[in-house]
């Protein structure tokens, strides 16, 4: 492990500054828990100052709305126990599935207002006409500490997210130029993409993490439409790369090589795309995208299959200049460095990417219940046992079902929390006991406590070792329970700490019996979803739409693909989201041509739109992969048969770019459609193949 940088010193200094000035002054105010503004500070305390001011405001909304549960159902059940404890649990599930359903930053808010309710109310619950007060006092302290921590990172040294965004999407974009290196120029590139590549469908996520805080940073307000226009980008160049990779494959395999001319096209995009932004690479791109125009073949009889696979290439190719070329232009204008940072972008590309996300509500449901029973049996043993510390054993198994309900082994982050509360909760004793006796005045206090959490908050930046820095630093200022007056009693620290860690390991227990599996279930139900939507969308059960298409299956690629590589076990090579997501974008084109073509050509696209939906309906049916029948190929085959006759209508062209992507998504090793059909040998501009399909 290497030794904190000076940056991370500097952030630590920030947040310990934060956090004395938070408890200075709710010491000076007389304010009952003045430990609660200091561990709010470091709560939300991050070196950017985007994600501390949001997180700030989502923990403020958090705290008003558990403190407002407990003001609202306490009081009027503190005579029913069990029917208390019944409405803790369900409050704390209902809020845990809410924040599941909500993927974003702000899904804290409901986080924190599912356990604030039980860590406020039960422990005041023989009191339960103080529990107002508390509720107040907690808010206003925690309000205090998160201000406090917002202007400290706003006014001192702050950190805006735009370099930092900047460096990721570089990152990006070099990878995505590395695979795309190896399209262009590699030798024998298989037809599947590989895993690897996939990768960065999951590696858009930090990216858009950071996109969320951005209206939070008032240094990258200026920035902010640039770089979702970037991200939508980014998201489009997976699909149309994985396509492009397959084109070339198919043209290599069929032709053995190459023609000259498409040979030394795909070698001046590779060296292109590795020519910073900047005039230069603009015209390098007009250059290439006339080249484009003039390799358009004409579409003769013979070889027809290889004419039809070239002229597919040349179309996403085209779609690759002009989208590549709009990334460039946008990372130029959100790179603080850069001298067109303030010239806007003259965009080529303009399709849009919905929001639309991929919601497991089985799982989400499940992970919810868990911690409804999880909370509700340990009130119950709280009840019935008579234990007087029993209130923070079923709180602290609330937070716990809270924090890592969403995750496919909760049991192994628990365990890191159950270790580390635990050291927190010793070396909290040891000041409370050993060092706070002799301090007796605030400064004396503020340097006793300094080297622990300067120490802690050094670390805090690197994303590694979040949990456990949080921990540490937000459990060790809770435990101090600093006052106005010293009233430690031994006694009492002791037994609110074995209640603390018994229901931590209450939950680690719980969650082992209930939730034994891992991530090979998600990725097995993420993986049926996708072919379920595929046989709904070949059966025309819903219209397609391919920014919707574009956004639910990258958003199920993403949270695939950090589970591949977290867990060895799991092989990845049945998981080709990209093919399947070109497979989706073909059946859209089909659905919509289909329409505008009679007779034979739509009787047989019908015919491989129903063989679709039936072998990827078996897929969902059988919950395994399966290779498609023959009869699908035939039928396909068929279809550019009946189609070609329609030619040049440009439904007609359109469709038969389709049934090539289809059949090359399906069937990557099967050979050529026979020769029953002539091509025209020319075809209007008009009908050039849609750069949308894949």
């Amino acid at each position: 492990m290497t030794f904190p940088a000076w940056r991370d010193w500097l952030f630590s200094l920030k947040a310990f500054i934060a956090a004395m000035l938070a408890l200075g002054i709710a010491l000076k105010f007389g304010m009952p828990r003045p430990y609660w503004a200091m561990t709010a500070v470091y709560v939300v305390a991050n070196p950017l100052m985007g994600a501390t001011v949001s997180k700030a405001f989502d923990r403020m909304f958090g705290t008003v709305l558990g403190a407002a549960g407990a003001v609202v159902l306490v009081p009027p059940l503190v005579n029913a126990p069990e029917l208390l404890m019944l409405a803790v649990a369900f409050w704390t599930g209902t809020l845990l599935f809410i924040a599941l359903h909500d993927r974003t930053p702000r899904n804290y808010v409901f986080l924190l207002a599912g356990y604030t309710f039980p860590l406020l109310a039960l422990p005041n619950v023989d009191a339960p006409g103080t529990i107002f007060d508390v509720a107040v006092a907690r808010s206003e302290e925690i309000i205090l500490g998160i201000v406090t921590m917002s202007i400290v990172g706003t006014v001192l040294f702050p950190v805006s997210i735009g370099p930092i965004l900047n460096t990721r999407i570089a990152s990006w974009l070099r990878d995505a130029a590395s695979w795309a290196d190896e399209i262009f120029l590699g030798d024998g590139q298989t037809s599947k993409t590989p895993a690897a590549r996939q990768k960065l469908a999951g590696d858009i996520g930090p990216i858009n993490v950071l996109l969320r805080q951005m209206p939070h940073d008032a240094g990258a307000h200026d920035i902010g439409r640039f770089a979702q226009e970037l991200r939508g980008r980014l998201l489009l160049l997976l699909p149309l790369l994985s396509s492009i990779s397959d084109r070339l494959h198919a043209l290599k395999i069929e032709t053995q090589s190459l023609s000259p001319e498409m040979a030394t096209l795909t070698a001046q995009i590779a060296a292109w795309i590795k020519v910073p932004p900047g005039t230069e690479s603009l015209e390098a791109s007009k250059r290439l995208r006339q080249g484009l125009d003039k390799l358009e073949p004409k579409l003769m009889g013979k070889g027809r299959w290889n004419a039809l696979l070239h002229s597919s290439l040349i179309a996403r190719l085209a779609e690759f200049i002009a989208l590549w070329q709009d990334c460039l232009a946008l990372q130029e204008r959100i790179d603080p460095g850069s001298a067109a940072s303030r010239i806007k972008p003259v965009l080529q590309y303009h399709t849009v990417i919905a929001r639309k996300q991929h919601y497991d509500y089985g799982m989400m449901l499940f992970s919810a219940g868990s911690a409804v029973l999880a909370t509700f049996v340990a009130g119950l043993i709280w009840i019935w046992s008579g234990w007087t510390y029993g209130a923070n054993f079923t709180a602290f198994v609330a937070i716990a079902c809270c924090f890592f309900g969403s995750l496919d082994r909760p049991a192994v982050p628990m365990r890191i929390m159950l270790i580390w509360t635990t050291i927190a909760y010793v070396g909290a004793g040891v000041y409370i006991f050993a060092i706070l006796p002799r301090v007796d005045t605030f400064a004396m206090l503020v340097l006793a406590l300094a080297p622990p959490f300067l120490l802690i908050g050094a670390f805090v930046p690197r994303p590694e070792l979040s949990l456990i820095t949080l921990l540490l630093a937000a459990n060790t200022a809770g435990d101090l329970g600093l006052d106005s007056r010293y009233a430690a009693d031994f006694i009492t620290y002791a037994n609110g700490g074995v209640s603390i860690i018994a229901g931590l390991f209450f939950s680690t227990i719980w969650t082992l019996i209930v939730k034994p599996f891992g991530a090979e279930v998600a990725v097995r139900r993420l993986v049926r979803a996708g072919w379920f939507d595929l046989s709904r969308l070949a059966a025309g059960s819903h219209p397609g739409d391919h920014a919707a298409l574009i956004g639910v299956t990258l958003d199920r690629l993403a949270q695939i693909m950090p589970r591949l590589s977290a867990d060895p076990s799991l092989s990845p090579s049945s998981v080709d989201g990209l093919a399947e997501l070109r497979i989706g974008f073909n059946l859209i084109s089909l659905q919509r041509d289909r329409r505008a073509l009679q007779g034979r050509p739509k009787d047989r696209i019908d015919a491989v739109l129903q063989g679709v939906a039936g072998f990827f309906g078996q897929r969902v049916s059988a919950g395994m992969e399966a290779a498609p029948p023959v009869t699908l190929l035939k039928d396909i085959d068929d279809a550019f048969a009946a189609v070609i006759d329609s030619w040049p209508k440009k439904a007609a062209v359109d469709a038969t770019d389709a049934l090539v992507g289809i059949r090359r998504a399906l069937f990557p090793d099967a050979p050529p459609p026979s020769e029953r059909a002539t091509i025209p040998d020319t075809y209007d501009e008009l009908t050039r193949f849609p750069a949308a399909a894949a």
